[in-house]
């Protein structure tokens, strides 16, 4: 390149912002490659142009984000000399951003399997109370040694390939003026370019995109992480208001539609049931999907399928059961406000959004009007997750953590710590069965388990009983089913035992073998199990819909409570099957699930209609074909949304005056 030539700065610009948009493109491969059950099944080449069309218009938005000082250093009218370090600190500007755009790609990669969407700021809030993210990096690092090559390939290739500028010398005083004009009329020309390229459009009409602008190139939620970047999805979300209220229909239309609040004094005046002073038990058994289960899928495997939880598959029979039962949330931050709660997963976790400061009815809280005891155990570190604090927030009296269970001499205390996450399921189950028998009665009480989790790792002493089977997550599920059998061995000889309702249910799924819990709603299934054993509740499987906000609300119905609450659920036990639903959402998808339909709604229009009993895989989108039905579903999903943005933003999660107009 001659030194006299006035462009050299802007050419090497293009072409090493070119390079990135390669190594997105690889980055992208890759994300596809890692998770290639997820979305290669239902991939064509009509749907991977619409997808690549779509990737491109998100991966020019985040990579003029991050390349924003590079482009600045490279486009201001500079004159270039031989002695200057302005172009070594380009270059340094250029790579280190890049290289960390690269990394959180390829790690996104492997989160996504647990999330089924792209990572946002929040995650940053997610995790930072935990002690252990060095140790769990530290596994993943060796067992995708293969995407730490992939990275260090790629940096490595932007370091060789980028062009750096020639320093120009300049031979006679024109050629200063020609340059600084040059460098001027350039940078005029960039700037709105790269503001267009930011906002995703040059129109007045376009707003800046978002994250669920990426649902208008693919035909499920899930290929939506397809569509975005890992860069994008973070900052998109940071300082962004999380719950806008839309506005679908009068306040007065919306309350007649559907609402959450409870008042359940005049259902019981005519019902006449008998108050219930029951004790009662909630499992959140992590990760435990109902694909685990052999109880629910007689008919995986051509009617071969025996899952991986015989005591729990056993406790069913004499259990109340819903055929199609869901998880609010694809986190375990997910789980505890839908479980305990009953407030759904929108957008993003409640734990996490600015609402987690309102006044929050609960489970535990609602009994306290009962002269109900509660306490919470899980056997992380005290803080972990933002539990404890939720705990309180929801009214439970004690929370019982790895602190109190290391202070309890009848265990082993740290000795049975699994090393990562929390103390192992065996033992901490038993010190909770134990440690209930403590409490006066009536009591409520909640225990959320750690050891189905990642790095998944038994004890020791189990590697022989419970081998490598399936999928790395098998063992650890017929671990956790084998604590829970010892739990109950323990619990039946507990004083309390028989004046006890038990429910148990995940806090979301996870690793999947199986094509129909790869769909956007397989995705969410979870067992929701009622179980008493006074025999006071009809055993089987009920073919209806049932998720977690429901759990709460049948819990208090079940007991008789009589005061007005707030909750996104309905009670079970009462509720008609063909008039049971359940919610989700998944980037920027919210799916709403009710008599044999699911609706997949963007907030602003519906996108796909599915027969999901029977169309196991969502193949065939019947929006436009079931008019009726689908005019009825979006009016009672707007309803939902509306009246949970409203609450959120209102602070009215707690039954009080009316709502706002």
């Amino acid at each position: 390149m001659p030194k006299h030539n006035l462009m050299s700065a802007q050419v090497c610009l293009l072409v090493n912002l070119a390079l990135v948009y390669i190594v997105y493109g690889l980055c992208r491969v890759v994300y596809f490659a890692e998770n290639w059950s997820t979305f290669a099944p239902n991939l064509t080449w009509g749907s991977a142009f619409e997808m690549m069309r779509g990737a491109w218009m998100f991966d020019t938005s985040a990579i003029l984000y991050t390349n924003a000082l590079y482009i600045l250093l490279m486009i201001l009218p500079l004159h270039y000399k031989e002695s200057d370090a302005w172009q070594r600190v380009a270059r340094w500007v250029f790579i280190v951003c890049n290289a960390v755009c690269i990394v959180v790609n390829l790690m996104d990669a492997v989160y996504f399997q647990y999330t089924g969407r792209r990572t946002t700021v929040t995650v940053f809030a997610e995790f930072q109370n935990e002690g252990n993210l060095g140790s769990v990096f530290g596994i993943e690092l060796l067992r995708h040694w293969y995407l730490v090559v992939v990275g260090v390939a790629l940096i490595w290739g932007l370091w060789r390939l980028m062009l750096t500028p020639r320093p120009i010398a300049f031979s006679r005083p024109s050629l200063y003026v020609r340059y600084y004009l040059a460098h001027t009329a350039f940078l005029l020309c960039f700037v709105p370019l790269c503001v267009f390229g930011m906002r995703g459009g040059a129109t007045t009409a376009v707003r800046p995109i978002t994250i669920s602008n990426a649902n208008q190139y693919v035909d499920r939620p899930q290929e939506a992480a397809l569509v975005l970047n890992t860069p994008f999805a973070l900052i998109r979300t940071i300082d962004k208001p999380i719950f806008t209220v839309p506005d679908y229909m009068s306040t007065a239309e919306m309350e007649q539609t559907y609402t959450p609040l409870h008042t359940p004094a005049d259902s019981l005046a005519q019902q006449q049931p008998k108050k219930k002073k029951k004790n009662v038990v909630v499992f959140i058994v992590e990760s435990f999907g109902r694909e685990y289960i052999g109880g629910f899928n007689s008919w995986l495997d051509g009617g071969s399928y025996r899952g991986y939880t015989p005591f729990v598959d056993s406790l069913m029979q004499h259990s109340a059961t819903w055929l199609y039962s869901f998880c609010n949330g694809r986190k375990s931050i997910d789980g505890m406000p839908s479980i305990l709660s009953s407030i759904p997963m929108f957008v993003e976790p409640f734990f996490l959004t600015p609402a987690s400061m309102n006044n929050v009815s609960g489970i535990a809280g609602e009994l306290k009007n009962m002269g109900y005891y509660s306490a919470f155990f899980h056997g992380a570190e005290n803080g972990s997750m933002g539990f404890q604090a939720f705990a309180r927030a929801t009214g439970f009296t004690d929370y019982f953590g790895r602190t109190e269970y290391n202070q309890d001499k009848r265990f082993g205390g740290d000795d049975d710590f699994d090393g990562m996450w929390a103390i192992w399921d065996e033992p901490f189950l038993q010190y909770y069965a134990l440690k209930m028998s403590e409490f006066k009665q009536p009591f409520m009480s909640a225990v959320f388990t750690a050891s189905s989790h990642h790095p998944y790792q038994i004890p020791e002493e189990y590697r022989d009983t419970f081998p490598e089977e399936g999928i790395v997550i098998h063992k650890c599920i017929r671990y956790t089913d084998h604590a829970l059998r010892r739990f109950f061995e323990t619990a039946r000889r507990q004083p309390w035992y028989d004046n006890t309702l038990f429910v148990i249910t995940s806090d979301h799924t996870n690793l999947t073998d199986h094509a129909y819990y790869e769909t956007s709603l397989g995705g969410f299934c979870s067992p929701i199990i009622f179980f008493d054993p006074s025999g006071d509740i009809q055993p089987g499987m009920r073919d209806a819909i049932a998720q977690q906000i429901d759990i709460m609300p049948t819990v208090l119905a079940y007991l008789g409570y009589e005061r007005p609450y707030v909750a996104f659920g309905i009670d079970l036990f009462s509720t008609p099957p063909a008039e049971t639903w359940a919610v989700n959402y998944l980037n920027g998808i919210y799916q709403y699930v009710k008599g044999d339909l699911l609706l997949q709604f963007d907030g602003n229009e519906t996108k796909a209609v599915y027969r999901f009993r029977t169309d196991l895989l969502l193949q065939h989108n019947l929006k436009g074909q079931v008019g009726a039905q689908q005019s009825q579903m979006e009016r009672e999903l707007k309803a939902i949304i509306q009246q949970y943005m409203t609450r959120m933003t209102q602070n009215r999660l707690t039954a009080g005056e009316s709502m706002e107009r």
